[in-house]
């Protein structure tokens, strides 16, 4: 029996590939010997097998070999593509810059499933207005809602005037007006919650009615969906992307086709709750 590997492996060391070759073959040797016994007295048949070895005289290890080559060069950053296709190498690919698509795509899918979410809500408050008959009890709609739609719709004016900075010399312009998309956001949140309050200084809760549940229900969502992006603003202003796997333009871009998204979303909430009310 003989089992033999030499299958080439690569080793990344001082940021350059070596290749790590191991040769190893391994050679045994076995006697094997039937038996069969008969019994006359009992009239009992033993039949079994002899196993002796491996035998002395042949040698376990045959060949032990190892070979560590630089096949980098003067220090390439990429390792030799296989030539049979097979094996273990170029598996793991080296630190660095990853592609943009793959943050695209997420932001994409994202975007698609907060879409489906609060649609599936507004096709539950449309059914619920409409067979709820005099449950659904009218309340005073806060009129600091529209304020707080002109702060968000103005956050997406400053965002694309950072983008639009993002190309200059200089990046004081682009963290000025990020800066300012932040506070915005920040404004909003703080504006929604001075509504919420307006409206339990009325005797509006969640459990009051069925138009109050879905107000609570739609704003709170979509507070929280504002959350995590001022959290992408901050990233881009205060992450090192010099020593980051994603560019800053990525980053930007990423960010403000999310912030864009749940600004048409919220004009879109609005009128309806107001519509609805």
């Amino acid at each position: 029996w003989r089992f033999e590997s030499s299958r080439p492996h690569h080793l990344f060391l001082n940021r350059k590939f070596h290749r790590f070759e191991p040769r190893l073959a391994l050679r045994f040797n076995y006697r094997i010997s039937p038996l069969f016994h008969f019994n006359r007295a009992s009239k009992i048949v033993s039949i079994g097998l002899s196993i002796e070895g491996p035998v002395a005289s042949t040698p376990i290890v045959d060949d032990i070999e190892l070979i560590i080559e630089n096949v980098g060069g003067s220090g390439g950053t990429k390792p030799p593509s296989p030539a049979n296709g097979g094996g273990d190498e170029g598996r793991r690919r080296p630190w660095g810059p990853t592609s943009p698509r793959r943050y695209y795509t997420g932001v994409a899918l994202g975007i698609v499933s907060i879409l489906m979410f609060f649609m599936a809500l507004a096709s539950a408050y449309v059914v619920r207005k409409g067979s709820s008959g005099a449950e659904w009890t009218v309340f005073h709609f806060p009129a600091l809602i529209w304020l707080n739609t002109a702060i968000l719709l103005a956050s997406s004016l400053t965002m694309e005037i950072a983008r639009r900075r993002l190309s200059a010399p200089r990046l004081s312009a682009f963290r000025a007006w990020w800066s300012l998309t932040t506070v915005l956001g920040i404004l909003f949140l703080a504006g929604q919650i001075v509504v919420w309050r307006q409206l339990w200084e009325q005797g509006v809760y969640m459990a009051t009615n069925p138009a109050s549940s879905f107000f609570y229900i739609f704003t709170g969502a979509h507070a929280i969906h504002v959350l995590g992006g001022v959290g992408a603003l901050l990233f881009v202003s205060f992450r090192n992307f010099e020593r980051a796997r994603v560019s800053r333009v990525t980053a930007v871009g990423v960010t403000s086709y999310y912030w864009h998204f749940l600004d048409a979303l919220w004009v879109f909430l609005a009128v309806m709750l107001y519509l609805g009310k």
